[in-house]
């Protein structure tokens, strides 16, 4: 899972698979992937993607790359990257 934290807070990389039957998180060779169940338009995954991160994090939840892309990048402020990698993991089901 690649993590590190900037001056604006911690930074994750998500690889999406959209049109999926529910939200959920999987670590697969290392990449934290998420399914999402909206289709892949009109910013309707990003959308989904902030408001459960933000749920899931507790942080303010912002999308800094990968707009159009299947590969993202979050940025979370208000937490560490220990809080973050933590929780993700979790998420993931990983201890």
């Amino acid at each position: 899972m690649k993590l590190y934290e900037t001056v604006e807070g911690v930074v994750f990389e998500v690889q999406i698979k959209p049109n999926m039957r529910q939200f959920r998180l999987k670590l697969d060779a290392g990449k934290l992937v998420a399914f999402c169940s909206c289709p892949p338009v009109k910013g309707k995954v990003n959308k989904e993607l902030i408001k459960q991160f933000s749920r899931l994090l507790g942080g303010q939840v912002e999308l800094v790359s990968g707009f159009t892309s299947r590969q993202k990048s979050f940025v979370v402020r208000g937490t560490n990257l220990e809080k973050v990698e933590q929780i993700l993991k979790s998420a993931c089901n990983i201890s």
